[in-house]
């Protein structure tokens, strides 16, 4: 027998190295990635951390903004820098050395204050999908939240001290095609089965070699018949169809026990949940217009087509799940799915077409493997709208109910939230972090300005007096392995931000070393 052709060294050499995480966003993911570019500010050992995460899975570029040389301090907590990088500009340095974790990425440096760029060249960050930022000052914490929020660019703030972290994600809107959910349900039409569909079952006869899905189409039908046309919706009446499905049977038959175990499962696709249904009815996805992205211009010839020849249904996905079955039968029935699911994609695609016509876009903004991959996911599509990190700086900050709730729930992560945004307010009144000159004498500077900030906010519950302790007895140090952790994390949240694949936290992650204990909260 002849071998296959080989293919290209590149596209193999690519294949090997990045095997593993093409399998969890595609080949497409993957070229969404290499085209990033993101932008570190300060190299920390957290900020050095989140970049090798994403150096190694192969980002397209990345640049760190720093102005600080590279001290005794910086090569203790920072796998990045060795004792002959001190004096050096720690940005060149951790550049240089990033690099060599991966020669496809490419690296640059600016060895400047980032509100030097702020005040000089506001437009700096455009060229950046993904800005993140560590140990910075509450005052550039502010500035850099205003000015991406007008760029439209996300922004990921994050902070390790001693054993606590803490990220805080600022996006306007992130529109997500592949949520890849946890608990995916395959939409099989059992209920509103399409025309083609009708036709292949009725010309497959039941033996021991046909797909799981035609046995229980088929007993389907019948209790359908035997209840007004009716389709199983409670419990009891799901163990009806499993009881006749078993009936059936004559001896093992994998099929008819796969049909069996299915029936809980395969029920209720096609219809748009409620998380879908406010998408659609979304003013951005109702009234399309001439700065609309391609999400939303897909979204509405979605909603066209649900509203019109989708007769309130969702495009056919076209994918079954595996099934016990002799190839020709299985291929017939895949074969079915996917030229109806090809026919839906092709009407929202004309439509999609005439939507960019209509609003004078280019062509190419939608192409038709961006539609067909649309109406795949259709069903579990979602868009997260963020929050501006400067609204919890104001004094009438609207999510104080839910800090104070926090407060007072045992073994919550809240109280870190609130030492760690006493810290960057002791930096800007004192000018340096709490403990690092004397932890005891910085006790009762942080306690006052958490209780003023807890005040502020109308919250009677008093911070601990262990996280205050904690947060000074480290001088505002880093532990390597700490910020490995969290940065890890903050990694992953950036290569689901560029790829657009699965959903970000929303918006605060908190991680206590100490206890291995993390928590997410909406602020």
């Amino acid at each position: 027998m002849s071998s296959p052709a080989p293919k290209s060294p590149e596209m193999s050499d690519k294949s090997r190295k990045y095997d593993r995480q093409i399998r969890l966003w595609g080949e497409h993911g993957q070229t969404v990635l290499e085209n990033a570019q993101i932008c570190l500010i300060n190299a920390t050992a957290l900020g050095t951390e989140i970049l090798k995460g994403i150096v190694l899975p192969g980002i397209g570029g990345f640049t760190i903004v720093d102005n600080r040389p590279v001290t005794e301090e910086d090569v203790g907590c920072n796998f990045f820098l060795d004792l002959d990088s001190i004096g050096q500009p720690r940005a060149k340095r951790c550049m240089q050395l990033l690099q060599e974790l991966n020669p496809d990425v490419n690296g640059d440096y600016i060895d400047e204050h980032v509100e030097q760029l702020i005040d000089g060249q506001p437009d700096f960050f455009r060229s950046f999908d993904v800005v993140v930022a560590t140990s910075i000052s509450e005052r550039t914490i502010m500035r850099l939240s205003n000015v991406l929020w007008e760029q439209n660019i996300p922004l990921i703030v994050a902070r390790s001290v001693g054993f606590y972290g803490v990220a805080r994600l600022q996006l306007r809107e992130h529109c997500i095609v592949e949520t890849h959910p946890d608990n995916k349900q395959t939409d099989l039409r059992l209920e509103h089965p399409f025309d083609g569909l009708k036709k292949h079952m009725e010309e497959t006869v039941v033996t021991n070699k046909v797909p799981w899905l035609v046995v229980l189409y088929k007993v389907l039908q019948e209790w359908v018949e035997a209840h007004e046309g009716r389709y199983p919706a409670s419990y009891r009446e799901k163990t009806e169809v499993r009881e006749m499905i078993r009936a059936r049977m004559d001896g093992e038959q994998e099929n008819f026990e796969e049909a069996i175990k299915a029936v809980n499962s395969s029920f209720g696709g096609g219809k748009p949940s409620s998380a879908v249904r406010e998408i659609l009815e979304d003013d951005q996805c109702v009234n399309v217009n001439t700065e609309s992205n391609a999400f939303w211009i897909m979204a509405r010839a979605l909603k066209d087509f649900v509203d019109n020849e989708g007769n309130a249904l969702l495009p056919v996905p076209g994918v079954l799940p595996d099934m016990t079955a002799d190839t020709n039968s299985y291929i017939g029935l895949q074969t079915v799915y996917r030229n109806q699911a090809a026919q839906d994609a092709e009407i929202v695609f004309r439509r999609s077409r005439q939507l960019l016509k209509e609003l004078n876009k280019p062509n190419d903004l939608i192409t038709d493997r961006d539609v067909r991959l649309f109406c795949r996911e259709a069903a579990n599509i979602a868009v997260v709208r963020g929050t501006k990190i400067t609204d919890e700086f104001d004094k009438g900050y609207h999510r104080t109910a839910h800090i104070a709730s926090g407060l007072e729930t045992p073994n919550s992560l809240m109280g870190h939230y609130i030492v760690l945004r006493a810290l960057d307010r002791f930096q800007a009144d004192y000018g340096c972090l709490p403990g690092e000159n004397e932890a005891e004498s910085d006790k009762p500077g942080m306690k006052s300005l958490a209780a003023k900030m807890l005040s502020e906010w109308g919250i009677g519950t008093p911070l601990s007096d262990d996280l205050v302790h904690e947060i000074c007895r480290y001088g505002g140090a880093e532990i390597h392995s700490i910020s490995a952790y969290l940065g890890g994390c903050i990694a992953h949240e950036l290569i689901k931000l560029v790829t657009r694949q699965y959903r970000p936290f929303d918006n605060t992650f908190i991680y206590d070393g100490s206890t291995s204990q993390t928590e997410i909260y909406k602020l």
